[in-house]
């Protein structure tokens, strides 16, 4: 892994569309069903929209029903950073890029084998491209 990307507030949205600022740099979320990848399914791998680390590759999507893009493992743990999320009055565990901080989504276990968990992404905080 590269050095960490840091940059100011003002960098990021001067970078980013309003959208992915607020869900990236500011921990927001999509609605449900709305994003550009929730029901995506050309081959190739999912970015991070900040500073383009490869994070999860099309294989491991699948649908959870959810209206989010989900995935059951990233193409590199260390690409994946977590962290506790007491928002919304409830316990649940952040994902975030190692190479920028960006908020990605969450990170439940409730996803299939092999690895029963379910990378729940905003589509807002990544970018894809094409094998």
């Amino acid at each position: 892994m590269a050095e960490k990307i840091n940059r100011s507030d003002q960098e990021w949205q001067q970078l980013l569309t309003p959208e992915a600022y607020s869900v990236a740099r500011k921990a927001g979320t999509e609605t449900p069903f709305s994003g550009r990848y929730w029901d995506h399914h050309d081959k190739g791998v999912y970015r991070c929209i900040c500073c383009g680390l490869d994070l999860f590759h099309s294989e491991s999507k699948f649908d959870s029903g959810t209206g989010w893009p989900s995935f059951y493992q990233p193409i590199a743990a260390e690409n994946i950073t977590t962290k506790e999320d007491r928002s919304l009055f409830r316990v649940r565990t952040e994902a975030l890029c190692a190479g920028c901080d960006a908020h990605l989504g969450h990170v439940f276990p409730d996803g299939p084998q092999p690895t029963g968990l379910r990378f729940c992404m905003n589509s807002a905080a990544l970018d894809f491209i094409p094998e």
